[in-house]
């Protein structure tokens, strides 16, 4: 239990290094004078090919890039560790450490709703990390099929929510990135061949391909939703996405428990973490943070970026 939770922890950390060095990166290309006139030249300022190049040569950039790597692994890994809904919801907490790292890294001021928001999901981290039991060890064959279907299904979803709905692109987006980012953790959890290690089994399972599918499916969802809307909701969609949804499958199928009469506490600390983790995706370092991450990144699939509200409403109609 203990190694899968220091496992997760460093994964969430990996995961707010990455994206707070990404951003850095991003911002040493924008202040170049050439990015700037290409951007004032260019009628809807959309970043292009040269700038998404320039952004991802910086070191800040590369080096992010081998934290999220450090990440994925580590959710991977946690997942078969320690029960779901606990593993996702730590790495979910990224956003506490992606505010800290803003703070102290891009000098962005955190207000007090940010530094309640984060103490809540740490004491709630916590007390769920108590009250939590084993990860469960259930494991029929046709989860195997189920999570190799729902992957390309969802992203699918998701592909068409950014063409058919006008408003709350990036809510519907991040949520849904958030639950494909879930079946990449249940994937994991089902995953045969890997302990003991059996080459054969492993890539014969369907589980490894909705993995690999799901991981690449849910980035590139979170990234579009994250250019085309509100990048607060956004990360607060993806948030409840990434732990509802995989927590309570772990339970109802996976066989993931509590430890004995730990039940309420666990309810009540996995539903404060997730809160707060959605107010502090309103954080002014969060929105930076994301913001800055996709700022040179090619135009996504879908709707243009809009100024946005927290809900995703457009606020530029009527101006």
């Amino acid at each position: 239990m203990t190694e899968g939770i220091v496992v997760a922890v460093v994964g969430a950390f990996a995961f707010a290094a990455a994206a707070v060095l990404q951003a850095l990166g991003a911002e040493q290309v924008s202040q170049r004078a050439a990015i700037r006139e290409e951007r004032r030249q260019s009628a809807k300022a959309h970043p292009s090919l040269r700038s998404t190049v320039a952004t991802m040569l910086t070191l800040p950039f590369l080096i992010g890039f081998i934290f999220d790597i450090i990440g994925f692994v580590a959710t991977l890994a946690s997942a078969r560790m320690i029960p779901l809904f606990l593993s996702q919801t730590i790495i979910s907490s990224r956003l506490v450490a992606t505010a800290f790292l803003a703070m102290v890294v891009l000098k962005i001021v955190l207000i007090l709703r940010d530094w309640i928001a984060g103490a809540v999901v740490v004491v709630a981290l916590v007390l769920l990390a108590v009250a939590a039991g084993s990860e469960g060890t259930d494991n029929e064959r046709w989860m195997h099929w189920v999570v190799l279907v729902s992957g390309p299904l969802l992203i699918g979803l998701g592909l068409l929510c950014m063409r058919l709905l006008h408003s709350h692109i990036a809510s519907a987006t991040g949520l849904i990135a958030g639950v494909v980012f879930g079946v990449m953790a249940v994937s994991s959890r089902i995953l045969d061949g890997v302990d003991p290690l059996s080459v054969s089994a492993l890539f014969t399972d369907p589980a490894l391909y909705a993995l690999i599918i799901s991981g690449i499916g849910g980035f590139y969802l979170f990234t579009v939703a994250l250019q085309t809307g509100s990048v607060n909701g956004a990360a607060a969609a993806l948030v409840v996405g990434q732990t509802v949804v995989p927590g309570a499958v772990g339970i109802i199928f996976l066989g993931d428990t509590t430890r004995a009469g730990w039940g309420p506490v666990a309810i009540v600390a996995f539903v404060a973490a997730v809160v707060g983790g959605v107010v502090l995706a309103s954080s002014s370092a969060v929105t930076a943070v994301e913001r800055a991450d996709v700022t040179n990144m090619p135009t996504g699939y879908g709707h243009a970026p809009r100024d946005t509200d927290i809900t995703g409403k457009d606020i530029t109609a009527g101006r």
